[in-house]
């Protein structure tokens, strides 16, 4: 059989992709009315936290998704905020995938809380609800309706599901794993806005969720992100815990609580509004990249295509590979960095990272096998096969 060839892998890649280099690995496109919308906010000078752009921007989202939206400032702070509406407390665990950006574990440090990183599944490269359960059974316990870890004492507050570029997790599986173990369910839906569960869309699965709208997202407001959630009531904490937990009154200062500044300006919502108009557009267009790399890909030896999960219809954010081995991701992300195609591995794994190298965690061997042969491909929403 025929072994790994980074050449050969360069040589079809190359084939594949529009000549001009560098080729980022996700750029945004601004093709709308995306300057229109700016430039109205700037005439109008309405660009800070206050602005028709931001309720407009969250009234779209909420229609898309079927559930509340709240507008905030980048999506590490709407996850900051969905764990504390979701009980999250000082000093609780949160199990959170290993295979992530570091924007999950470090949302759950924001509150006060120790990350505690659990193993993926191959078929989603999120949280393996198995794997979770079995885990679960191991090493905790539910005592007086709250789940707690035998070895720290400490209570597994809630479980973060995060949809590894845009593939959906198996929610339903998890959701289950969840309600036995009395564990509340925050789903990082950042790179997923777009993809659907079982017809159902990411980031309104549960009861409260998270997106980012960072300039590498599908979408971009510059930077932003926004809460997702099914409870009205909810919601309402969200918008008062987001704005500074400041009391309703024209002209005076009064907070109720510790609260955040973290509203989304309408000059970021503004970009957003016209990004949201193109969704469809930049969706259709990056499942066809998908497609065209699959095809085009196809049949080079020790080369593994990382497509949807059954049931589940993803946004690939990223698309990406598996090579046979980490020193294979090392010489082509080497070859493909030579010819002006800028490829990345996956983030480097949480418990790998100084500040976490202690916190709690499970057998991680998936997490760490993906992770070592992970190379992900340019994929902005402009590359599409159209264009090559």
């Amino acid at each position: 059989m025929a072994s790994f060839d980074p050449s050969a892998f360069v040589t079809a890649l190359t084939g594949l992709l529009p000549q001009a280099r560098p080729l980022a690995l996700h750029e945004p496109r601004f093709a709308g009315r995306e300057w229109e919308y700016v430039k109205d906010c700037i005439d109008t000078g309405w660009v800070s936290s206050v602005g028709a752009y931001v309720d407009r921007f969250e009234r779209i989202l909420s229609e898309r998704l079927g559930a509340h939206a709240v507008a905030v400032v980048n999506g590490t702070a709407a996850l900051h905020v969905a764990l504390q509406l979701a009980g999250v407390r000082r000093d609780d665990e949160v199990l959170v995938p290993a295979l992530t950006f570091i924007a999950t574990a470090n949302a759950v440090s924001f509150c006060g809380s120790v990350p505690h990183f659990v193993d993926a599944g191959r078929a989603t490269l999120g949280i393996d609800p198995a794997a979770l359960d079995t885990w679960l059974e191991q090493t905790a316990m539910v005592r007086d309706g709250a789940c707690v870890n035998r070895r720290t004492g400490r209570r597994i507050a809630a479980v973060v599901p995060m949809h590894v570029f845009g593939h959906p997790v198996d929610m339903d599986a998890l959701a289950a794993v969840a309600e036995r173990w009395s564990i509340a369910v925050v789903e990082d839906a950042a790179e997923a806005l777009g993809s659907r569960y079982h017809g159902r869309a990411c980031g309104s699965l549960g009861r409260i969720g998270a997106l980012s709208f960072n300039g590498n997202k599908i979408i971009t407001t510059g930077g932003g992100g926004a809460l997702i959630t099914t409870d009205p009531d909810l919601a309402k904490r969200a918008k008062h815990l987001t704005t500074t937990a400041k009391l309703p009154h024209a002209w005076g200062f009064e907070h109720d609580q510790v609260g955040y500044n973290y509203r989304l300006p309408n000059l970021n919502a503004a970009l957003g509004v016209a990004q949201l108009e193109q969704l469809d557009g930049f969706i259709a267009a990056k499942r066809r990249l998908a497609e065209h790399y699959r095809a085009g890909l196809a049949g080079l030896p020790g080369v593994e295509f990382i497509a949807e999960p059954v049931g589940t219809h993803s946004i690939y954010w990223l698309n990406a590979v598996l090579v046979p081995d980490v020193a294979a991701r090392d010489a082509l992300l080497a070859a493909t960095h030579a010819v002006g195609l800028l490829t990345r591995p996956a983030w480097g794994l949480m418990h790998r990272q100084p500040m976490y190298e202690s916190c709690p965690r499970a057998p991680l061997p998936v997490a760490e096998d993906l992770a070592d042969r992970m190379v992900c491909l340019p994929s902005g929403v402009a590359v599409t096969p159209e264009e090559v």
